[in-house]
């Protein structure tokens, strides 16, 4: 049911936009900072923590497995948003900043995706019973 896991995700956009707006003011910005991206880090990484520890029940892990689907095209939209203008108007250090948080990304992908090589939060019955792929029902 997709109503379930959506206090999680409200508590997790709570978080990050206080954290957000905390770290604006702490480099002198009258704006959030990242306070969306920072919300989706900690709903995937409470995600993962609940199903490894067998703390979310079924009906919640489909509830997040939709939000998690939706979450992504929202802050999509959300980026859209912004005036790309008024960030080019800022100057030489917006165009850096905006280059380096690109290439931080993408320096950050290979390593991200060897934390965790080899485990899995899905049982073998799970996967349908064998390792072999293309028997996964």
């Amino acid at each position: 049911m997709v109503i379930y896991g959506v206090a999680l995700l409200a508590v997790c956009l709570l978080a990050g936009t206080l954290l957000g707006e905390l770290l604006g003011v702490a480099i002198g910005i009258d704006a959030n900072v990242g306070g969306v991206g920072i919300a989706m880090l900690i709903l995937v990484l409470l995600v993962d923590y609940l199903k490894k520890n067998n703390k979310l029940n079924v009906k919640s892990q489909e509830g997040m497995a939709f939000w998690g689907a939706m979450y992504i095209p929202i802050v999509i939209a959300m980026a859209a948003q912004q005036n790309v203008v008024a960030a080019l108007d800022g100057g030489p250090l917006a165009l850096l900043a905006g280059v380096a948080a690109v290439v931080v990304s993408w320096a950050m992908v290979p390593v991200l995706s060897n934390i965790g090589k080899g485990t899995s939060t899905f049982s073998d019955e799970e996967l349908g019973g064998t390792d072999d792929v293309r028997n996964i029902k």
